[in-house]
């Protein structure tokens, strides 16, 4: 199933004013419907070989995998095809960066975050491990989908920490899951209904550390009918309040309505034995 009619995607990523490279990656496939975004971390260049593995391996097997069957085919046990090939995929990445990490030592201890987010079926299903985000703006209400996996976001949730405390924290980057760190990882992965006119940001750090969150919603709102030029308003703004770290941005509208197609009892059971 095609979406590029269906989404409007925009993707940005900057060095920023203070590194001498960047260690972000982003990726987008709208005929897939599938965006990726990647901060890697590590000494030297390693951070950029992690996140740049990640996008890549990512984005090529997510594409051959729905090209073989539609994300939001359910499997024998009620799971929908997306949630398989996600965890799937996932892992795999997982297990090449921790290989290449551990047998290459310029690249030891390199990792990544990972934001993701797969449309099919008038729905997103949104993947994340560690502190990249994904916002979404509806309408005039704009929020925060995803929550960090971090020391900060912990004690926020402890009490330990008020959000405006947490706001002037030195400890912003200091994550409690990354892609690649070690053997296995947890990724969190949810569904979320989707509606025409909506706009979804997915976001290193290097912006929303930057930028605060009602600023972020009001340059969405403000500017959303064009997406390239939020981008780069968006990355210019994080520039602006001191630029300190690679500021990435993916910007996807959903542009109209994108159903599942409706298919036969027969149809669906001569699926579920391709599949097998």
């Amino acid at each position: 199933m095609d979406l590029s009619r269906a989404l409007e995607i925009a993707t940005l990523s900057d060095t920023g004013l203070v590194r001498s490279h960047n260690e972000d990656a982003v990726l987008a496939n709208a005929a897939g419907g599938f965006v990726v975004l990647a901060d890697g971390m590590g000494g030297y260049n390693a951070g950029e070989v992690a996140s740049g593995m990640t996008t890549a391996l990512l984005g090529t097997e997510l594409a051959k995998s729905f090209g073989e069957r539609e994300p939001f085919e359910l499997e024998p046990d009620g799971r929908r095809w997306v949630h398989v090939v996600l965890e799937t995929e996932i892992a795999r990445t997982n297990g090449a960066v921790y290989q290449a990490a551990q047998s290459q030592p310029q690249y030891s201890g390199m990792g990544t975050t990972l934001v993701m987010a797969v449309f099919q079926d008038d729905k997103i299903t949104v993947a994340h491990i560690g502190d990249s985000r994904l916002y979404r703006l509806r309408g005039e209400e704009f929020g925060q989908v995803t929550r960090d996996h971090s020391l900060l976001q912990e004690q926020i949730d402890s009490g330990m920490l008020t959000p405006e405390q947490a706001r002037h924290s030195q400890n912003k980057n200091l994550v409690t899951r990354a892609l690649g760190i070690d053997p296995a990882v947890d990724p969190e992965i949810h569904d979320y209904d989707v509606q025409p006119g909506d706009i979804y940001l997915l976001c290193s750090d290097g912006l929303n550390d930057m930028v605060e969150d009602d600023e972020i919603g009001m340059t969405l709102q403000a500017l959303g009918a064009n997406l390239q030029l939020c981008a780069m308003q968006l990355v210019q703004m994080a520039n602006d309040n001191g630029g300190r770290d690679n500021v990435s941005v993916i910007l996807v509208r959903v542009k109209e309505s994108f159903p599942a197609p409706t298919r036969g009892w027969w149809q669906r059971l001569l699926g579920w034995f391709k599949a097998r």
